[in-house]
């Protein structure tokens, strides 16, 4: 069973998953240490055994010997969702392969808990975990973003927060609507919103707003008809010639869209040169 926990109120864990990790006889954890104080706390004895990304290969027999002998296995992560930016991956593909049943104990998520209270569109959104940590392949991944549409999730660390938004800043530019969930369901949970340029500035004035970990959420791009962008086409061609009232006029009888739409769609493009 591949079992959610808490991502950092330990409040925030379900009754199944409480009554699943009290019955398995071994529960595989990312980091034994840290999972054990989540089952001190609640009185749970199952055996811990390590299952990380670097070890995870090397315990598939182990796993398969002890569901072949009747055991039940549980698989958690230090917090959240297991294989969502979390090891597990690897081990669940090879069991579903050999044909072993997985079953999802669903509970806590910082993804779908930052989107809950970001107030950014949520009826399309893509997962991209974590940027490159060095700032030139971060840029270039950033760069993918330009034109999404749709609200885009990444994971960052303490270390890296600024340098994120920095790079952010100078590849989608200082309007892109952002939002930063910091130490979600914690003490010091903070949740930031406004353009990157805003938000650059907050962390730069705020050492503390820099410390802890961070679910970002990119605004997606609003999506422009197609009738629209041929109109922009149209009065950026006409704009290089002629004077904004003129091309607008010009525009508008071409498109048949009213005049003062299109003459306040030309001053703004105008001023925007």
């Amino acid at each position: 069973m591949v079992v959610a926990t808490p991502i950092g109120n330990l409040g925030d864990i379900t009754q199944r998953a409480l009554q699943v990790l009290g019955s398995v006889d071994f529960i595989l954890a990312e980091d034994t240490r840290h999972s054990k104080r989540l089952l001190n706390h609640y009185g749970i004895g199952s055996k811990l055994r390590s299952c990380h990304e670097h070890n995870e290969e090397s315990q598939i027999e182990w796993v398969k010997t002890q569901l072949d002998a009747g055991f039940d296995l549980a698989l958690i992560s230090d917090a959240g969702t297991p294989l969502i930016s979390d090891p597990g991956f690897v081990l669940v593909r090879a069991l579903r392969e050999q044909g072993y049943t997985i079953v999802a104990v669903p509970g806590a998520s910082s993804i779908i808990a930052a989107l809950s209270i970001a107030g950014l569109p949520t009826d399309g959104f893509v997962f991209d975990g974590f940027l490159p940590s060095k700032s030139g392949a971060r840029r270039t991944a950033l760069e993918k973003y330009t034109n999404e549409h749709r609200t885009t999730v990444l994971l960052e660390s303490s270390h890296r927060i600024k340098a994120c938004l920095n790079d952010a800043l100078e590849v989608l530019g200082p309007g892109r609507q952002i939002a930063v969930a910091r130490e979600l369901t914690k003490r010091f949970e903070t949740v930031l919103a406004g353009s990157i340029e805003e938000l650059v500035e907050i962390f730069a004035s705020d050492e503390d707003q820099a410390r802890g970990e961070f679910v970002l959420m990119l605004a997606g791009v609003e999506v422009v008809s197609a009738s629209e962008a041929d109109l922009v086409a149209t009065l950026t061609i006409l704009l290089d010639e002629l004077p904004v009232k003129q091309a607008a006029a010009i525009a508008a009888k071409l498109s048949g869209r009213r005049k003062n739409e299109v003459y306040n769609l030309a001053l703004s493009l105008k001023n925007s040169d």
